[in-house]
């Protein structure tokens, strides 16, 4: 048993103090001296009961869970042996109360249709805790408790039954937080004491439910067959969301960030945002016409739309974002949005801006997306200040029962895991939806933590409006064909109550339809939308024209050794790893000597060269700060303290902050966040990187519908940089290939950037133009892992100083100086290229060009023509790629380079593959079968000779 401690301190400091001091010795002494109830009593109270006892006892202490020493008994007075028995009925109905705030959930009437059968559950039995019948008179002592001294306990029945098992009930005694679980029990109780919501809020509530089950019977009458997937059953969604977001604005939110799947997005366009019905009946006639920019668009149930809204005289700027099928992606998206938002608009506190999160009750407990973003929730990186989530509850998903999808009583359960409280709520009861809505979002913005609200209601028609569903579920849409609206229901009971006559509702009804006509009739004429996409964070920025004028990514020695130095420099007093202090010596000698600059110095003075012109960074991942490979040391850690210190955020006074955050182990709700966050803030760098490249599998959704067709679709940039560590080291299938392959397949029309860098100069410049172009693009960098410490893959700060530039062909300077002899061009992209290079060196196999492509998409086939120029064209071309021939970068560059030869007059312009023959597994998981394989692609690739073979590679 578990009560608020409040409750317990009024309890055992009222009148009842002696008795049950008594009765707490006789069950330190022996725990069978008292009966089961007072066992569990004094059990769950042990911690509270002992300091009361010390304040009579001032010598009582513990040994053993005995007392060490016999202390006098507090002795009882003849009235205290008098109230026995009212005492004990006192602590009965504290635990009977208790486990109706607990389990009383259990017997609420939540379904409309009331199909649900629920076992009445023991706990909420009066018969458990030893009452009879003939104790229902009797009045118990509750010294404030449910609002009462004292009361009979039928009365009590009935108060917790109204209370919690009514249209509404809570999930809240699941919380470790006292404050959270007192605050919602003294708001449901008063509330369910004075159930009142005023004259004008009842109406209101009315014209919403009018609206919005009108629209959706209209376009079922005007559009029959067409897919809306529509909220009819769940109107009552549109009364609680409306609430919600009134309620936050009263509370100082000015901006809602919304995420949600199809079904009901129609109706929360026109009737909560505010989306022209023109437009959205146009949308459905064909006479609507969208922007020049959209090249293929997306159905109308998937769109996004913004606008701004008065609620109570406030003004809320409301954004739906665009969503694909599917169904919980959007939802990390909106987390990241909400996030960026409040960096932008200095909301520290996180209490002007808000996101809220719509599901369905299928997909809110069986996708996993879900889980890993709940699990964001608290976390300081990506911390929102609270998220409220709102289920439309049809109770069903596509064509599952419950019963078939999930193992846990409520779709919501998967929330107890981040200890969120829980509000449902019977659809058909638009006013406890108000009242609820209403909570949730006060607790929201009190707490700053997530809340999930669960509308109960069912869904008329099928999965879409054509769909026939009795197919699967007779009995349930039997009952659906009966069932009143909940507009029909609501309407009556104030039409009864007398709050509107039927005449004045039938008048609504009225007004409302002939504007739904008239809108209709206007969708006739054709209408265009206008683009909105560069606008917001994004005015100055323009779309891709194609032709891109060189970007001056390079920055002055000077200002690159400045920038490095202050990087090393060592805070007084920190307490460093043993091995930081020789790790910032070579980084030292790097940057004065202005050679030998690694991979991760260059990354670091490209991040401190954008820091110093006051652009954000911002870097999420798994083990990011370290780095997976030990590379990075971006974030240092006090060996004594463990306090972190980021030298990136001490460069100079004036400078924009980077964030560098390890994230937890999940990569779908970490990159959509983070996608999300680019979406908002196109002024900073924000880069998500997987630990290993084969990682981003996990997160392939937001790769396919989001990063790589969003603007396409939906006509909204992302700057987003995605780091995927790839390289064949002889580590197995796992970890080795980052699947490049994948990413070529989403390529065309310049939608993101693929690049394979091979120097840290080149990975310096990618990541600076990033931020300096007129427009963004997604960038998938594949980074290296050996290469991280090669000897030959470095730099020199001149390749990033003044009169440098981001490369994406690198022409082959050793065979430049004498191109005739070469008889044979290696085309390569990433790693590859050093194996190459090492071999040729050994043999002096000058009449070989190895050419690198460091940028895949767009594809350079004008940098492609000037780095062979001068070669023969009659030399052989061989594209040589570590990976599988299925894999890797063949099928994508095949006829692209093929094509370019071609229209370069090159004779022999079909390029032979050479790399690892087909596989269905990325790599050999045997060491010395992947050298044998490396070995043969080299020889191959560079058409050596036996006698020309040397033992290096051994």
């Amino acid at each position: 048993m578990s009560l608020l401690l409040s409750e317990v301190d009024t309890f055992l400091y009222g009148g009842n103090s002696s008795y049950i001091l008594n009765e707490y010795i006789k069950f330190l002494e022996n725990k069978e001296n008292v009966s089961a109830d007072w066992r569990d009593f004094f059990i769950q109270f042990q911690d509270k009961l002992e300091p009361v006892l010390a304040d009579y006892q001032k010598s009582f202490q513990r040994k053993n869970t005995l007392l060490e020493k016999e202390p006098e008994k507090p002795k009882p007075t003849e009235a205290c042996f008098a109230n026995e028995e009212k005492v004990r009925h006192s602590i009965n109905a504290l635990r009977m109360i208790h486990a109706y705030r607990v389990r009383g959930h259990l017997a609420a009437s939540l379904d409309p249709l009331t199909l649900e059968e629920r076992e009445a559950h023991p706990e909420l039995d009066p018969k458990t805790y030893g009452f009879s019948e003939a104790d229902m008179g009797t009045d118990v002592f509750l010294d404030g408790i449910l609002g009462l001294q004292s009361a009979p306990l039928r009365d009590i029945l009935t108060i917790l039954r109204k209370t919690y098992c009514d249209q509404l009930a809570v999930e809240f005694m699941h919380s470790q937080h006292p404050e959270h679980k007192s605050w919602i029990q003294e708001r449901i109780e008063r509330y369910v004491a004075h159930k009142v919501l005023s004259k004008e809020e009842r109406l209101e509530t009315l014209n919403l439910i009018l609206q919005a089950e009108t629209f959706e019977q209209f376009l079922n009458t005007k559009q029959t067959g067409a897919k809306k997937f529509g909220l009819d059953g769940s109107e009552g969604f549109i009364v609680g969301l409306y609430e919600a977001i009134r309620t936050s604005a009263s509370l100082g939110v000015n901006e809602v960030i919304m995420g949600m799947a199809h079904r009901g997005r129609l109706n929360v366009l026109s009737t909560i945002m505010g989306k022209s019905l023109v437009t959205l009946f146009s949308e459905f006639r064909g006479t609507i016409t969208h922007p020049d920019d959209v090249s293929s668009g997306d159905v109308k149930y998937h769109l996004g739309f913004s606008s701004d809204k008065i609620f109570d005289g406030k003004e809320v700027h409301l954004s739906l974002n665009a969503n694909p099928s599917h169904l919980e992606a959007i939802d990390p998206v909106v987390l990241g949005k909400t996030r960026a938002k409040q960096a932008i608009h200095h909301d520290k506190q996180r209490k002007r801006i808000m996101g809220i999160l719509i599901h369905g009750d299928a997909a809110f407990i069986g996708q996993g997306i879900v889980a890993e973003c709940l699990a964001l929730s608290d976390l300081d990186g990506y911390r929102t200040g609270g998220t409220l989530h709102m289920v439309i509850n049809n109770q069903i998903g596509f064509t599952t029962d419950p019963t078939y999808s999930r193992s846990s009583p409520y779709c919501s359960d998967i929330a107890k895991s981040i200890q969120a409280p829980i509000f449902h709520v019977n659809g058909d009861d638009p006013d406890n939806v108000v009242f609820i809505s209403r909570l949730a979002a006060q607790f929201r913005h009190t707490f700053q933590k997530d809340v999930v609200v669960d509308i109960v209601g069912y869904r008329r028609y099928g999965h879409n409006e054509s769909d026939d569903p009795s197919f699967t579920q007779p009995r349930k849409y039997a009952v659906i064909a009966k069932h009143p609206s909940v507009l029909t229901i609501y309407s009556k009971r104030l039409i009864e109550e007398g709050l509107i006559t039927a005449d004045e509702f039938s008048q609504l009804q009225k007004q409302r339809n002939d504007k739904l006509l008239d809108a209709y009739d206007a969708a006739m004429n054709t209408h265009k939308v206008e683009a909105d996409w560069l606008k917001g964070s994004w005015i100055g920025l323009g779309a891709a024209t194609g032709i891109e004028k060189p970007i001056v990514s390079n920055v002055p020695i000077k200002e690159l050794k400045r920038l490095g130095l202050r990087l090393i420099d060592i805070p007084p007093g920190f307490g460093n790893h043993k091995r930081l202090p020789r790790l910032l010596k070579a980084k030292e000698e790097m940057i004065m000597s202005g050679q030998n600059i690694d991979w991760s110095t260059a990354e670091a003075l490209a991040f401190a060269t954008l820091l110093v012109a006051q652009i954000r960074v911002r870097l999420s991942g798994q083990d990011s700060g370290r780095g997976t490979f030990s590379q990075r040391h971006c974030v240092w850690v006090d060996q004594k303290t463990q306090e972190r210190y980021v030298p990136l955020n001490h460069l100079q006074e004036d400078q924009a902050p980077i964030e560098i955050l390890d994230s937890p182990l999940s990569e779908l709700a970490v990159l959509g966040f983070e996608y999300g966050y680019s979406t908002a803030d196109p002024r900073s760098l924000v880069i998500w990187e997987a630990q290993f490249g084969d990682f981003a599998n996990g997160a392939q959704m937001i790769f396919d519908q989001f990063l790589s067709a969003a603007e396409s679709k939906w006509l909204r940039m992302s700057g987003l940089v995605v780091l995927l560590p790839h390289g064949y080291e002889g580590q197995g299938p796992e970890h080795s290939s980052a699947r490049p392959e994948r990413y070529l397949q989403l390529c065309a029309n310049y939608n993101m950037c693929v690049v394979n860098c091979t120097t840290p100069a080149n990975y310096f410049h990618v990541l600076r133009r990033q931020l300096l172009r007129s427009y963004r693009k997604p960038l998938i960098i594949f980074t290296p892992k050996s290469l991280l410490r090669h000897k030959k893959a470095v730099s020199s700060l001149k390749d990033m100083a003044t009169g440098s530039t981001f490369l994406p062909v690198i022409a082959d300077a050793t065979t430049k100086s004498n191109p005739n002899k070469v008889k044979r061009i290696v085309f390569t992209f990433g790693k590859i290229y050093y194996d190459l290079e090492q071999r040729r060196e050994e043999t002096k196999k000058m009449d070989v060009a190895l050419i690198r492509i460091e940028e895949m998409h767009p594809f350079p086939a004008d940098d492609i023509v000037r780095a062979i120029a001068g070669y023969p064209k009659s030399a052989t071309i061989i594209w040589c790629q570590e990976e599988p021939q299925n894999m890797g970068a063949w099928l994508f560059v095949d006829r692209r380079l093929e094509n370019v030869l071609s229209t370069d007059k090159w004779q022999n312009p079909r390029p032979e593959f050479i790399g690892r023959r087909e596989s269905a597994s990325p790599a050999t998981g045997f060491l010395k079968q992947h050298l044998q394989e490396q070995e043969t692609i080299v020889i191959k690739a560079l058409d050596l000779n036996p006698s020309e073979r040397t033992k290096s590679w051994k």
